[in-house]
Formats: C-alpha cells, structure tokens, sequence
C-alpha cells in the first residue's frame, strides 16, 4: 500500500524461503541469496527481507548485483552487517522491542500491567525504520514520515498479509 502511494506502478513480488511449519527460512543465507539473486536478474530494484538470519544472504547478492538496494529487518542491520555489504543497505525496518519491553515494566510499577495481546505499531512508536549510513537523505525522510502519518491517521491501509 505505501509503496503504491508512491508509485503507482510498482510491481511487487514475494517469494519465501520456506513455509510454516518449517522454520529453517530464517537461518539460510544460501537460499535467501539465490532467491534474491533471482529478483535482482528479473528487474527488482529494492528487496527488503523479512528472514532474520537469512539477510546474510540478500546482503551479498545486492553488493554482487550493483546498483540494487537492499532492506534489513528486526534491528538497524547496517550496524551488524559485514562492512562489504553495508553500501547496499538502504535501511532497516525496526522493531522496537525496547518500546513494548519499557512500556511493560512501566505499566507493572504503576500497577496497571494487564495480561492479553498488546500490539505495537506506527502510533506507538513499536515499529520504525532506520537511518544509518546517511542513505534516506531528509526529503526522503520527510516523505516518510508523511507516509507514516497517514497510516496512522488511517488513510492509508496497510495489507496484514503480503
């Protein structure tokens, strides 16, 4: 959906290393290289991995690419990634445990901590994206933050499934 905010005529392609119940996705660079390797040769422009430890991989195939831009996920992966792949991180998606870890232990001192689901998202600052390697120069970051007001303000949807 933000992607289509900003260009209509994006094409989006997803494909999974492995399915549920099989887990070993998310520690296969190998795979997550291939298949990556894949979308670069058939025209993507940016992928962005969702595999944890498989990152690894989509890492190398964008530095072998070249002129490709790749999208980290869970923590800032341009801190953790080998400096021979760093140029080719455009940013990560953050997932802010520290957010809903801190808001917890808050809410227990105070003794209004309640049990149930709690989700963490753009309103709440639980979730954000990165800005190391000075790759989102400030117009980009200020669109984003456009875009990401909007979701929160609810104009535009985000799909829950890809």
């Amino acid at each position: 959906a933000g992607a289509k905010e900003v260009n209509p005529d994006v094409e989006v392609d997803v494909k999974y290393i492995t399915q549920p119940p099989d887990f070993s996705g998310f520690n296969d660079p190998g795979t997550a290289k291939e298949i990556a390797l894949g979308q670069f040769g058939a025209g993507a422009d940016v992928i962005y991995h969702a595999a944890g430890g498989s990152g690894g991989g989509l890492f190398e195939a964008a530095a072998e690419t070249g002129d490709v831009w790749a999208i980290g996920v869970d923590s800032d992966q341009y801190n953790t990634a080998d400096p021979s792949v760093r140029d080719v991180i455009l940013t990560s998606m953050l997932k802010k445990v520290d957010v809903a870890v801190f808001g917890a232990i808050e809410a227990f001192v105070n003794g209004e901590l309640e049990a149930g689901v709690q989700e963490f998202d753009l309103a709440n600052d639980g979730v954000g994206y990165s800005t190391t390697g000075d790759f989102l120069t400030q117009d980009i970051i200020d669109q984003l933050e456009e875009l990401k007001q909007r979701i929160i303000d609810g104009e535009i949807e985000v799909p829950s499934a890809p």
